[in-house]
């Protein structure tokens, strides 16, 4: 019980200087000694030892002069942080070996780094392309851009373009109508530079010298993959030259191919997706455009097939054989 009232008296930790006995420690040392009584409750000037008893009279206690005490108290300090020291040099000394090997093997490098925050993800990959010396490879999907975010594309790849670098972007169809993406390609002023257009991208993807790659690992882009796998890198940027392969040049013009029964290419693609059972949201993002455009190429797909309800629609989708009739 008796600790337990002590605890409640003096609720700091014994190593610690409260504001009573910093009062009493003071005190002690204007007169010289200070009785016993006065200073139950501050365990801590006991502890810390700033007082000790008086030779003369055991219901007193002298202080310890402040520049002793504070020897007394640091030196053990002083001992555990030149003992740290030591150990950080052990330490160094045991791994530098490990890092040599590191760094001429870059295959024991980090293959797949978190990035978590838009700053951080930003910071990595503002230094990945800063280093860029050969080619920059981009999958940019969904429409337009704002001013904004095009100014900020074009301040990072102007320096690679200066220095020869390749740049290869992918956006999706959708982007024709900005005018932005445009003027991004007209400001840029390099033949380094290439854009092209495709119906549908997966996600967004960005590859640097085939060397360092990045994928976002959450749908609100505030977590991203940095990649660094040669084998891992290497499928992705196949997977690029796939999609590029089949985009169409941003200053060639699209092909306004229609079915028999007038259903555009972008209703066709809206149709499959309805079939794989896709909601209108995860459609108008698939395709790059925003959601009342999506549903108005969904009622005149519903419209051409004759369909009263969305579940009529997929039915009447697999049985017209639009879906297998070529691009």
């Amino acid at each position: 019980m008796r600790a337990n009232s002590d605890d409640a008296m003096h609720p700091h930790g014994h190593l610690e200087l409260c504001e009573e006995g910093t009062r009493l420690y003071a005190s002690a040392l204007r007169t010289g000694r200070i009785a016993r009584s006065e200073v139950a409750a501050t365990p801590c000037l006991i502890d810390l030892a700033l007082l000790h008893p008086d030779p003369d009279d055991a219901a007193w206690l002298r202080p310890v002069p402040p520049t002793a005490a504070l020897a007394q108290l640091l030196l053990p300090l002083e001992e555990e942080i030149q003992e740290r020291r030591r150990l950080t040099i052990a330490l160094s000394g045991t791994f530098e070996p490990f890092m040599a090997i590191s760094a001429q093997n870059p295959s024991t490098t980090h293959a797949i780094t978190v990035l978590e925050g838009i700053h951080r993800i930003d910071d990595s990959l503002s230094r990945a392309t800063a280093e860029c010396s050969k080619e920059l490879l981009t999958l940019q999907p969904g429409g337009g851009r704002s001013p904004d975010i095009l100014s900020r594309a074009l301040e990072r790849v102007q320096p690679l373009l200066a220095r020869g670098v390749r740049v290869r972007t992918l956006y999706q169809h959708t982007a024709r109508h900005s005018q932005g993406i445009q003027a991004y390609k007209e400001r840029a002023g390099s033949e380094q530079m290439e854009i092209r257009t495709l119906e549908q991208l997966i996600d967004r993807l960005i590859i640097i010298d085939r060397k360092v790659a990045y994928v976002p690992a959450r749908e609100d882009g505030l977590v991203a993959l940095e990649l660094r796998h040669p084998g891992l890198v290497e499928y992705l940027a196949a997977v690029f030259e796939e999609f590029w392969n089949r985009a169409i040049p941003l200053d060639d013009h699209l092909p306004h191919v229609r079915t028999p029964d007038g259903i555009t290419g972008i209703q066709r693609s809206i149709a499959r997706l309805l079939i794989e059972g896709h909601v209108d949201d995860a459609i108008a993002r698939r395709l790059g455009m925003n959601v009342r455009t999506c549903r108005t190429h969904i009622a005149k797909l519903a419209a051409t097939l004759g369909s009263g309800s969305r579940a009529q629609l997929g039915y009447l989708i697999a049985q017209s054989g639009i879906l297998n009739q070529s691009e």
